[in-house]
């Protein structure tokens, strides 16, 4: 992702509601884009949670170190742990110990990866959870998908991946850990509620931090959705390609967020906690969408 400038967009104001459902979000990084920012300090708010992607190819010393800066400039890191990419239990232990050790991590997003097949131990993140290599983690993140996941359940249903939430679960009741669940990112609120209820009605209490897509130009936004296996959502975008009037301007989340919001005001045991960035568009121009919706006067 490179450093795009931070482009002049509609201007309509943000939803009403949407600067306290904004609060506490996060964002995600890899170590390639970490570098290209000189000081993270400018972009964020003190204590931010930020993910850091491992990427298959990515050495543990440079997601460590990443950990390490995002930690000194005043932030929560959180590593990836791709099960598919890790060798062995041995070499688990190692990252943990590493993580601890040199950047003080005690927060992890456990998730299956990107690959096909296994590289060594692990093929999912209920091997890693039983493990108890995590045993002194306080937090402990899953991957969520609102509008399922093939890799997982190839037929389209959403059997394995419901069956892998309750294990998790009752795992969570066992645990000292706190846990949650991060959603890959969509376009529509519509799926996101329904299963959202879907989940508590199985009795998957796990707080939901849901994935949107930060501030990108739609062609970039329509690769990544495809590449990411986003569902039926990206027909928003889909609509949107075909306006004549919105094809160069940057898509931003502020409609689903804001419907995500009301949703939320006017049912306060819905399952949304936080929100969580991906930005696909660039660090700086996601971080300044941020700053602007949270800003005091957009309350």
């Amino acid at each position: 992702m490179s450093l795009l400038p931070f482009r002049k967009t509609e201007v309509t104001a943000p939803p009403a509601g949407l600067a306290p459902f904004l609060a506490g979000a996060s964002i995600e990084v890899m170590p390639r884009t970490a570098a290209a920012v000189p000081d993270f300090r400018p972009l964020l708010a003190p204590g931010t949670r930020v993910y850091i992607a491992h990427i298959d190819g990515t050495p543990i010393e440079d997601m460590v170190a990443t950990a390490r800066r995002l930690r000194d400039e005043g932030f929560e890191p959180m590593p990836h742990f791709p099960a598919r990419l890790i060798a062995s239990k041995a070499e688990l232990a190692d990252w943990i110990s590493r993580y601890i050790a040199e950047a003080g991590v005690r927060e992890a997003l456990l998730l299956g990866g990107g690959l096909s097949a296994p590289k060594g131990d692990f093929d999912n993140s209920m091997q890693m959870m039983e493990s108890g290599l995590f045993a002194g983690f306080r937090r402990l993140h899953v991957a969520g998908h609102p509008e399922g996941n093939r890799d997982i359940d190839p037929d389209g249903s959403d059997r394995m991946v419901m069956e892998a939430l309750r294990w998790k679960q009752a795992f969570s009741e066992r645990s000292d850990a706190e846990m949650a669940i991060a959603t890959q990112f969509c376009f529509e609120s519509a799926p996101v509620i329904a299963w959202a209820e879907r989940l508590a009605a199985e009795g998957i209490a796990f707080p939901i931090h849901i994935g949107v897509a930060g501030p990108a130009k739609l062609q970039t936004l329509l690769k990544f959705a495809i590449a990411c296996g986003v569902g039926p959502s990206l027909r928003v975008l889909q609509r949107r390609a075909r306006d004549v009037t919105k094809l160069m301007l940057p898509f931003e989340p502020d409609q689903v967020l804001g419907e995500l919001a009301a949703h939320r005001a006017a049912h306060p045991g819905f399952g949304i906690e936080a929100v969580h960035i991906f930005p696909l568009g660039g660090i700086k121009t996601s971080a300044e969408w941020l700053s602007a919706r949270t800003s005091s006067q957009n309350g």
